[in-house]
């Protein structure tokens, strides 16, 4: 069983920056591609950022690109590096695992999901 707690969260001015992480309890964190997704108060949840088992490749959303880093310490932990926040970035952001490393963007490849951690960014 994988377990994946997040923390990291907490409130920003619009502008600003902040770091979440997504620490893993598996045996073997490289063979899963981790992802970040987000979900706004009376929106579905979506995808935010990915990374592959090894580390080597990232794919991001259109609306987070230049500004978010996907990136692991290929041990147990993902990070997710957020610069120049907006308060369109406001919400509730999960990590989730996906051991059939299909690098994907959809919610419905990830078998794992966190409890998540509360962004918030004022304007």
């Amino acid at each position: 069983q994988v377990q994946l707690v997040e923390s990291g969260g907490g409130l920003v001015q619009a502008g600003g920056s902040l770091r979440v992480s997504c620490a893993a309890s598996v045996r073997t964190f490289s063979s899963y591609d981790m992802g970040w997704f987000r979900q706004a108060p009376a929106k579905e949840r979506e995808f935010v950022a990915a990374i592959t088992a090894g580390g080597g490749r990232t794919r991001y959303a259109d609306s987070v690109k230049g500004r978010f880093t996907i990136s692991t310490d290929k041990k147990n932990t993902v990070y997710l590096q957020m610069n120049s926040l907006n308060p369109e970035d406001t919400g509730v952001y999960y990590c989730a695992a996906d051991p059939g490393q299909r690098h994907s963007t959809s919610t419905t490849a990830y078998v794992y999901w966190g409890q998540g951690t509360q962004v918030t960014v004022s304007s």
